[in-house]
């Protein structure tokens, strides 16, 4: 029998059929227009071209997919930011980013329109709704160095009534998400994007695990540049295949409302800005993971010593402008 080598080195018979690398991405809730560029490179054959075998599982609020990544049934896991890639190296949990999808973190703060001047007019308001999560993450940091007060604190329990109640009241938000509910229920909002301000974490990064990465780098490179692919393809492209595929997934998610959600993050330039711009979607920068580790510290969200830095991510898969031909072409540049 007469043997040919694969699209991607691999050996095969001749007349055999290529069995693609079958993997497991899970996500970090339901089904949105934030994970697109996943269900794009699914839809539309990008992952199968890298010899992918692709299955989402989606996260949600009675699904944790974070210890599933750790325990080998997910290959590839869409967190939330960095604190909990601090987190799991604290832990001596082998993972690793590889990619950021988000340069920037989608939390924000949320006020009725016209309300406050500006984000630092914020730090007056006589109460602001927190989540926990925030309260122990970003909420330290704004009271650290943006001047706001505990006694300002109260609880978000992820029910827009009280602020809907009250126009001096100023609440979490994720930017993509509540400005929409508002407006929805007929306010309308300022939305102050953490990131604007320093909160400088990336979102939606791609961990995996450091075994994968030791023993298949090759298959962790082909999963990373086909789901770039798959975000310029989502961003710049036809998304009616996604979309499907989303609103498959999730049926409470319609047309209108995913294209409100991708319109919101062009407006707050979340994916396809700063490194990105040059280096590429998932662009990933050491130093700044540093710096904003340093951040975490200085307002007492991590201790000192407590994070390996070496052991939090992995820029070797990311950075090579993988994908901008693509950004060209569809954009006509």
């Amino acid at each position: 029998m007469i043997a040919v080598i694969g699209a991607f080195g691999g050996l095969l018979a001749a007349g055999a059929a290529w069995a693609n690398d079958k993997v497991v991405l899970g996500t970090n809730w339901l089904a949105q227009g934030g994970h697109g560029g996943f269900y794009q490179a699914v839809a539309d054959g990008t992952y199968e071209k890298f010899g992918l075998d692709v299955e989402i599982q989606p996260g949600g609020p009675q699904v944790n997919n974070r210890p599933m990544l750790a325990a080998g049934r997910l290959d590839f896991l869409i967190a939330g930011n960095l604190l909990l890639s601090f987190d799991n190296v604290r832990n001596g949990i082998p993972t690793k980013v590889v990619a950021a999808i988000y340069q920037k973190d989608p939390q924000a703060l949320m006020a009725h329109k016209g309300k406050y001047e500006d984000f630092a007019a914020l730090a007056q308001a006589p109460a602001v709704l927190m989540g926990k999560d925030g309260q122990f993450s970003f909420w330290q940091w704004m009271v650290a160095s943006k001047g706001f007060r505990d006694e300002q604190l109260r609880p978000y329990g992820y029910n827009l009534a009280q602020f809907l109640g009250d126009e001096t009241m100023v609440q979490q938000a994720y930017g993509t998400a509540e400005p929409l509910y508002a407006k929805a229920e007929g306010a309308e909002v300022d939305t102050f994007l953490l990131a604007d301000q320093g909160w400088s974490t990336y979102g939606a990064t791609i961990e995996t695990r450091q075994d994968l990465i030791d023993e298949n780098p090759d298959l962790v490179q082909r999963f990373v540049d086909a789901s770039i692919e798959g975000w310029y393809n989502y961003l710049y492209g036809d998304r009616s295949a996604a979309y499907d595929a989303i609103i498959a997934a999730n049926p409470e998610m319609t047309v209108e409302k995913l294209d409100a959600e991708m319109a919101q993050f062009e407006a707050l330039d979340i994916i396809d800005s700063g490194d990105a711009e040059k280096k590429g979607i998932g662009a990933l920068d050491e130093a700044r993971i540093e710096a904003f580790h340093d951040l975490a510290v200085e307002a007492g969200i991590i201790e000192a010593g407590s994070v390996d830095l070496s052991m939090v991510a992995d820029s070797a898969f990311v950075n090579r402008g993988t994908g901008l031909e693509i950004r060209e072409k569809l954009r006509g540049e």
